[in-house]
């Protein structure tokens, strides 16, 4: 879209810092590795750590979210084939149909997303990514003008704003754990009840009001229809017809692997058996079932999450066969996931280690009065969350910092968890680390969105600004 396109004063905006961001955002991978540099520089500048030392710390840190890499392919993969199952597709077309304009699409998706995610941010992630797509999908098929990069920003909205003070929310469930290392170093007396963060009246008015005026951004920052970009801008028409990954063909049915499995051995029949499938399938099933019925909400993590989609998926698919064919197209999606976890690790390793983390906080913190003190936790905690995206991972090495400040102040530390975990999501919106499941379902280049995620991210800060000092706790 030209810089120079018409419009209102926020539609420009947008437009401008989008060409901006096209010209200049690198590739997510080599992001990864110009901000690995930069931190490998902080440390030796600012901490006084050697260059030896600093490759020590990349290097033990390369691996430690191995773990974590292969619970978000799990998550991206399994979400990808339950969304594209032909039941399933059909009711997220259905969803998808009830926008009338490009403005209004843009706005369901957004919502959508920013709900979801408050549930669970890996689910709010899938759903909105596939939700996206398929809104594109529908409004090209319509001809419906809508901006296919602004829709993406949509489906991302969860994790740029929602998602750390919901239900999944690393920081607030950490400090309800029992024997936590907030406990264990004496920073804080005894646990901190999600009563206290996640269903405080702060934290509920800020859900509220933020997918509010998030709302509202979105519906404003929608350029207009002759100035939209569609799907097939960005996406080849012959894809639109299924999944990213599969030519555009859509999913197999039972019939079509009946007829290709060619069922000419006991294995063969074993592998396309509905009832052993189903046997299978029932049987995860009940277990998620049975775990969340002893845990409640609290068993809401991203194994359960997993392990529920890995056969909710086998459910619908029914067939061994159908399901494997599926799952490895899916897969396909999760390179950049399998590339760039690691670097990511290495710059987690490098800021914690060195002391550049606590570095940071200590600076941002101290400036802080007990009325600002929210605003400030929120600025530490975006700014700490561009070089380290790992919302529980950088709240166990900044949160003494921030929790202390707070004892020190006479802030409430339920309060300050919530404006730490509202910094934390909202700099997502300029980090691409987190969209990688998104870009992979949408098909999208990251500089293709981030202009306009960058945008929405600029148009969050006053209302964050003055929602997290005003609203009472």
């Amino acid at each position: 879209m030209s810089a120079d396109a018409g419009g209102t004063v926020v539609q420009r905006l947008g437009s401008r810092i989008a060409d901006v961001v096209e010209r200049w955002m690198p590739s997510p991978f080599l992001f990864a590795i110009i901000l690995s540099y930069i931190v490998f520089l902080g440390g030796i500048v600012i901490e006084g750590a050697g260059p030896g030392a600093m490759v020590g710390y990349w290097y033990d840190g390369f691996w430690t979210l191995l773990t974590f890499a292969m619970q978000m392919v799990l998550i991206l993969a399994t979400g990808y084939v339950l969304a594209y199952h032909p039941l399933v597709r059909r009711a997220i077309e259905r969803v998808a149909a009830i926008p009338n304009s490009g403005k209004q699409a843009v706005v369901l998706v957004g919502v959508l997303a920013m709900v979801v995610s408050w549930v669970q941010w890996g689910l709010g992630l899938i759903v909105g990514a596939v939700l996206a797509r398929e809104m594109g999908r529908q409004a090209d098929r319509r001809g419906l003008a809508v901006h296919y990069p602004l829709l993406c920003v949509a489906g991302y909205m969860g994790l740029g704003l929602t998602w750390h003070w919901g239900l999944a929310g690393s920081a607030p469930l950490l400090m309800n754990t029992p024997g936590n290392v907030f406990i264990e170093q004496g920073i804080v007396d005894g646990l901190i009840s999600t009563s206290q963060t996640i269903f405080s009246t702060y934290s509920l008015a800020l859900t509220v009001l933020g997918i509010a005026y998030a709302a509202i951004a979105l519906y404003l920052l929608s350029p207009s229809p002759e100035e939209a970009e569609g799907i097939t801008e960005f996406v080849p028409k012959s894809q639109l017809g299924g999944a990213a990954a599969d030519g555009g063909q859509e999913p197999p049915t039972d019939s079509a692997v009946e007829s290709a499995g060619g069922e000419r051995t006991i294995g063969d029949r074993i592998n396309n058996s509905r009832a052993v499938g189903a046997v299978i399938a029932l049987t995860g099933v009940a277990v998620a079932l049975w775990t969340f019925s002893q845990e409640g909400l609290g068993a809401l993590n991203l194994n359960v999450v997993n392990f529920a989609f890995l056969f909710i998926g086998l459910a619908l698919f029914t067939r061994p066969r159908a399901y494997e064919n599926e799952f490895g197209e899916a897969v396909m999606a999760t390179s950049g996931i399998i590339l760039q976890f690691p670097f990511y690790a290495g710059i987690i390793g490098m800021m914690n280690s060195s002391g550049l983390s606590t570095t940071l906080a200590e600076a941002l913190v101290s400036v802080s009065t007990p009325t600002t003190f929210p605003a400030i936790a929120w600025i530490t905690a975006g700014f700490i969350n561009f070089f380290v995206p790992s919302g529980g991972g950088e709240w166990t090495v900044v949160g003494q910092t921030v929790l202390q400040a707070a004892n020190e102040l006479g802030v409430p530390p339920g309060k300050a968890v919530v404006a730490y975990a509202v910094g934390d999501a909202h700099t997502n919106l300029f980090q691409p680390f987190w969209a990688l499941p998104l870009l992979g379902i949408t098909g999208i280049r990251a500089r293709d969105m981030f202009g306009y995620a960058a945008t929405m991210l600029l148009l969050l800060i006053p209302f964050l600004a003055v929602a997290l000092v005003v609203i009472p706790y």
